[in-house]
């Protein structure tokens, strides 16, 4: 007898008596869950501009916008940190050879397209990825009053979308112009240029932030966009981040402050395990606010704008873990007693990455073994002593942490308490390795659910 096969839509609202309150498939409407971390405005910094235009990169989509732009209106500092993958996509490969023939110097623009992330496309796949930086350089030869500094593009090209498939590269070309005739600093500009970097996402990620500096009287603006609902965990030094200040930073400088935020955010989220072939993450800075310059690592300024932007990279990251693949809960893991911070780290990374752990959290199951399991298992960890260790829930409603193993002792669990507590959509795991102050870490991730299987069995056709 054959049966029909039930759609994805109809899949996923018959889960074991879960009711989805957290993601939805990405089919262009926002989930009700997810408005409010769209913003409807923003404060953005001065001098760059984002536009974006429909290419139809992926032959279904026949009106979302899949190509955005940002530019700056002067040529300015970048930096960027990739996938340590080793099949790295053309655009990765490209982009690290552009900033460091340049030295982070005189960058333009980022171009991106979703819908294919022209990886493991072979040489073929690099002179694209090639062609979508000049093309867009091309653009800016009028602003620039025809000039060239004669150290070739000027242009971060980023892409993601399907692994193995050529671009349709005539195609984006042809409308990168149009992305740059589209160009405006305007907050509906910016949040459209933030939806067309989507691929699985189901809301498009955008945050803006103003703050100052210690010497300076100056008011600075930060804007950040990413993208990324699966193949999520990073390792870098298909997720994309662009993150562009006003504040004046010189190229060295930009690249150590990106690092050391990239550390304790977007190197501390995982949805899946997953490490893409595409992740990058870059940082414009123009300096169009006005202000000393930040040059030297030792200076108030430089450890004041680490904090700023560390505290923003972090916002931008939790966005991505919200709109996890089939996620339904947000789940913060913070390890505290540890030796050492990487100690810490790998902890909270392994519980993240354990699929017994997440899917009991989507089961609303407190099967903290498997949270010890993974704490156990934990490769290259000299903290993990048993009779120290204790592991607990933490609501989020500000009420007393539900402890469920101290000093290596089991505890009674509430399992009622232990419900209502995994009812809620945000939760916090805390593993105490011992009651020494020690360091700590925080990492972030989401359940598993029927959905993300079937999100990901048929991504590709």
């Amino acid at each position: 007898m054959h049966l029909a096969r039930p759609s994805p839509r109809v899949l996923s609202h018959r889960t074991v008596n879960q009711i989805r309150t957290y993601a939805a498939p990405g089919e262009g409407a926002i989930p009700a869950s997810k408005k409010k971390y769209v913003p409807t405005s923003g404060t953005y910094p001065l001098g760059f501009r984002a536009g974006s235009a429909h290419v139809g990169v992926k032959a279904s989509n026949t009106r979302f916008d899949d190509l955005a732009l940002i530019a700056s209106q002067s040529p300015c500092s970048g930096a960027a940190v990739f996938t340590t993958n080793k099949f790295q996509a053309a655009p990765v490969t490209v982009t690290r050879h552009m900033l460091k023939r340049r030295s982070g110097k005189g960058i333009r623009a980022v171009v991106v397209n979703s819908g294919c992330a022209n990886a493991v496309t072979g040489k073929g796949g690099i002179e694209d990825a090639i062609t979508m930086g000049k093309s867009t350089d091309q653009c800016f030869i009028k602003d620039d009053n025809g000039e060239d500094d004669g150290e070739g593009s000027r242009t971060i090209v980023m892409s993601t979308g399907v692994i193995g498939q050529r671009l349709p590269i005539q195609k984006i070309t042809d409308k990168i112009p149009t992305a740059y005739y589209n160009l405006s600093n305007t907050h509906d500009h910016w949040l459209s240029a933030a939806r067309a970097i989507c691929t699985t996402d189901t809301f498009p990620k955008l945050l803006s932030r103003s703050f100052t500096l210690p010497s300076s009287t100056e008011t600075y603006h930060l804007v950040g966009m990413t993208k990324g609902a699966g193949m999520i965990h990073p390792n870098m030094a298909t997720l994309l981040g662009i993150l562009c200040t006003d504040a004046p930073i010189a190229p060295k400088q930009l690249r150590t402050l990106l690092a050391s935020a990239v550390t304790k955010s977007f190197n501390s989220i995982s949805i899946d395990g997953d490490t893409s072939t595409n992740d990058t993450v870059a940082l414009l800075a123009n300096g169009a606010a006005g202000g000393k310059p930040i040059d030297d690592k030792y200076s108030t300024d430089y450890g004041a704008m680490r904090e700023v932007l560390t505290e923003f990279a972090i916002d931008l990251a939790k966005l991505v873990v919200r709109d996890g693949e089939g996620a339904t809960k947000f789940v913060t893991i913070r390890v505290t007693g540890a030796a050492s911070y990487d100690d810490a780290k790998r902890v909270a990374s392994t519980i993240a990455r354990s699929p017994l752990v997440k899917t009991a959290l989507y089961g609303k199951d407190a099967n903290w073994g498997r949270i010890l399991c993974a704490t156990g298992y934990a490769e290259g960890v000299s903290s993990v002593i048993p009779e120290q260790t204790s592991v607990s829930f933490v609501p989020t409603d500000g009420s007393e942490e539900l402890k469920l193993l101290v000093k290596g002792e089991p505890e009674a669990v509430d399992e009622e308490r232990a419900a209502k507590i995994l009812e809620s959509e945000d939760l916090e795991i805390l593993v105490r390795l011992s009651e020494k102050e020690g360091e700590e870490a925080v990492y972030w991730t989401c359940d598993f659910s029927h959905e993300y299987v079937t999100i990901n069995g048929d991504y590709r056709t």
